[in-house]
């Protein structure tokens, strides 16, 4: 049974990551590679945006929650915006209780984070 599907694809509004699943230990290898190789991607992108969409995601442990922030600060480092979007508790609770809803920014739908990107 496979835990964790992540896919990415490149858009004209940016480079969205879709993640699919349970992110732990045992799963966020498949998540650091697609998040990495969006990171690349949206280095030569016009928007230098990465959505990583987490709406599918049924648990979110502290891996997960590491490679987000390393994602978040390699893509300030790199002059690159990463949103992420999710609405529901499995991803927003752990989220909240570490206090990285004040560092990453989360949104409830795609749209919502694109609509954001392009008015600043």
């Amino acid at each position: 049974m496979e835990l964790l599907k992540v896919t990415q694809e490149s858009r004209a509004d940016g480079v969205v990551v879709l993640a699919d699943g349970d992110i732990d230990s045992s799963s966020v290898d498949k998540l650091i590679a697609q998040l990495k190789s969006a990171l690349e991607l949206a280095a030569t992108h016009p928007t230098r945006l990465v959505i990583v969409d987490l709406e599918r995601v049924n648990l979110l442990g502290s891996a997960g929650l590491n490679a987000l922030l390393d994602c978040h600060e390699e893509g300030v480092a790199a002059g690159t915006s990463v949103r992420l979007v999710a609405d529901h508790p499995p991803v927003l609770q752990p989220i909240k209780v570490t206090e990285l809803d004040r560092i990453l920014q989360v949104y409830p739908t795609v749209p919502d984070a694109l609509r954001n990107h392009q008015e600043r």
